[in-house]
């Protein structure tokens, strides 16, 4: 299991498009993936769950992924959260 800390740097923060981005981008992975605020933890292959954090630039997220491409998932989720 790898945790990862990551600032959101999205101009206007997570609506829908890029939220719709964050789930493709974790659904192509097999290992299970959270992304985690405050007390919140939620799947980040749900739409609805993503959009139900409500994510602004510049807060900071946990990402958690567990599985054999763990380490695949995380570094893309946090290019596409950094706009790197």
């Amino acid at each position: 299991m790898v945790s990862k800390d990551i600032t959101i740097n999205i101009p206007k923060g997570l609506e829908a498009r890029p939220v719709a981005v964050l789930v493709q981008i974790a659904s192509k992975y097999e290992s299970s993936i959270y992304v985690e605020i405050q007390e919140k933890k939620v799947n980040a292959k749900s739409i609805m769950g993503m959009m139900s954090l409500g994510l602004a630039e510049g807060e900071e997220v946990t990402i958690t992924a567990n599985g054999s491409d763990e380490n695949d998932a995380i570094a893309e989720m946090e290019e596409h959260l950094t706009q790197r």
